[in-house]
């Protein structure tokens, strides 16, 4: 099905609402210097997904069909991060006659642009860019059509039949995602379960990162937090179509001048107290039942889940489009006639389609195509402690986390941990568990938590983490290490065609996996990106073998 997409300077919901009106497949994109409040929003529906008023680009679905993107930001500056066709252009006095060739760059052939309160220069720009102009006459506004001297080819429809190989949160995030979009999926994952490698702990934690100079970590983690609320919020939220909850995290500060640093990043930002506030050592106190001595960030909307719940839940949604082939273990990959092979041990062929995604963590690299990713595995052990009649651990109605985490009790069990550590020992281990419980100690003081390291048996869980050097994830295009030559761009990077990777979720996959899945499916399906290009160029997996080129250039 044919996408409308529309771009506006201004979000009007009247003509959102006309464009809903109109049937068939909608992307409504809208810019905002600021949102206005959730409770101004007329349709209820879209009121309830409504993003807080903080900057970047969020996307809120509203159903299959209709997909609106609010930007916030100066109109100068979020324009050139756009990447989409579009076909009609509704705009006010913010576009400047230098904006004409960012939104010729935009237009698809034949979009039609209308223009309010126009003056000469921007119908001057306007027209060297490609656009034929006419007044409308009232208000001298202008209503013009994008006509290309040289019209771009357009994008080959994509076949939607696709394999994922993994099941855990990016796998089944992406195999979500496609079949709401009408894809046939087919699920490799070589456990009998979804989740049983990296998102088979108990508890997961939601929160997203901050930072002083607003960098790339921050604004992406920004994105994919927010971004996967309003998902959960669709499905029907935590604690209901999964296990979980939206209890709060507090992030305390590590001492005297990290507090001081949490504080300035809070008043330097102005975030909505929504999103995080900050929270003095009496009321951190309070909250933990223990004295603490400098406070820290509260994020009122974070908490935890259990990832291996949220996979079941977002595979359930995805109904007859998904075939489930697990236990089995994808080895190899051979393109043929347009199709991507999917072989296991012994050359069995196990699936075929004409798009595959790696998703299967740093298990990745054992198919050769992926094989130079610098990928590694951090192991993780997680320290369980069952809750007793004593009260030990602490039963805490929130997350709380400094150098480690600490969560509620969920089943009877309190989670913490979780250590990094660069070995392959799958095994608990005391020396890890001692450092869970010493962290702990210096979240929750008092002699009670403190003796829990020579008290408590061993228990927990131990994971590999799946990491890249920068701790970013790969979501997009798989780069062709034996076919490339000199590089200068991403852009100059050459790709197994049809392959793609959803990999490096390290200790946030809940987070990322959501708008990792929407991100890599708008690419498929030649759909608006759900972020600027700056922030999706720093998830290209080619990333690292253009820094390696340009290295030995």
């Amino acid at each position: 099905m044919t996408t409308r997409v529309v771009l506006d300077t201004v979000f009007c919901g009247e003509r959102l609402a006309t464009a809903r009106a109109q049937g068939g497949r909608l992307h409504y994109i809208a810019l905002a210097a600021a949102l206005p409040p959730a409770a101004s929003v007329a349709d209820a529906q879209l009121r309830a997904l409504w993003p807080l008023n903080l900057p970047g680009f969020h996307r809120v679905i509203l159903n299959d069909d209709v997909t609106l993107d609010l930007l916030v930001g100066a109109a100068d500056a979020v324009l050139p991060q756009i990447t989409a066709r579009v076909n009609a252009f509704h705009l006010d006095a913010s576009v400047t006659p230098a904006m004409a060739r960012t939104l010729a760059k935009l237009a698809a052939q034949g979009a039609v642009l209308h223009a309010s309160a126009a003056d000469e220069a921007l119908v001057w720009a306007l027209t060297a860019a490609g656009f034929v102009c006419r007044l409308a006459g009232i208000g001298q506004d202008i209503i013009a059509e994008y006509r290309s001297r040289a019209p771009r080819a357009a994008e080959p429809a994509p076949q939607r039949r696709a394999v994922v190989i993994g099941a855990g949160v990016a796998g089944s995030a992406v195999a979500h995602r496609l079949c709401a979009r009408g894809w046939q999926v087919t699920l490799i994952e070589r456990h009998a379960q979804p989740a049983q490698e990296a998102s088979g702990n108990l508890a997961g934690i939601f929160m997203p990162l901050l930072s002083k100079d607003d960098n790339i970590p921050t604004r992406l983690s920004r994105a994919a937090y927010l971004f996967a609320l309003r998902e959960w919020r669709r499905m029907g939220g935590a604690g209901k179509a999964f296990d979980g909850a939206d209890c709060g995290v507090l992030q305390l500060a590590r001492d005297a001048k990290h507090a001081l640093v949490q504080q300035d990043v809070v008043a330097a930002w102005d975030y909505p107290q929504e999103y995080v506030r900050w929270a003095d050592a009496q009321e951190a106190s309070a909250l933990i039942g223990a004295p603490t001595p400098h406070g820290g960030w509260l994020f009122g909307q974070g908490g935890w889940a259990r990832p291996a719940s949220l996979c079941e839940a977002m595979l359930a949604a995805c109904g007859e489009r998904l075939q489930r082939v697990f236990c089995t273990e994808a080895l190899a990959l051979q393109r043929e006639d347009g199709e991507w092979l999917v072989r296991a041990e012994g050359g069995a062929l196990v699936a075929q389609a004409p798009t595959v995604i790696l998703a299967g963590g740093a298990g990745a690299t054992r198919i050769a195509q992926a094989a130079e990713l610098p990928l590694s595995r951090l192991r993780g052990q997680v320290t369980h402690l069952p809750v007793d009649a004593t009260a030990m651990p602490p039963v805490l109605p929130l997350v709380v986390c400094r150098e480690a985490y600490v969560t509620p009790p969920s089943g009877g069990i309190v989670c913490a941990g979780a250590t990094y550590d660069n070995d392959d020992d799958p095994a608990l281990r005391a020396s890890s568990q001692l450092e869970n419980l010493t962290r702990l100690a210096e979240i929750i003081p008092g002699d009670a938590v403190a003796a829990l390291a020579d008290s408590a048996p061993l228990a927990g869980r131990v994971g590999f983490r799946c990491a890249a050097p920068d701790r970013l994830p790969l979501a997009g295009a798989l780069p062709d290490y034996d076919n490339a030559g000199r590089l200068e761009f991403l852009p100059d990077v050459p790709r197994h065609p049809g392959l793609h990777c959803l990999l490096g979720y390290a200790s946030r996959g809940l987070i990322w996996a959501p708008l990792m899945a929407e991100l890599l499916v708008s690419q498929l399906e030649h759909a608006p990106s759900p972020l600027e290009a700056a922030l999706v160029d720093a998830l290209d997996p080619g990333r690292f073998l253009l820094k390696q080129r340009r290295r030995a250039q």
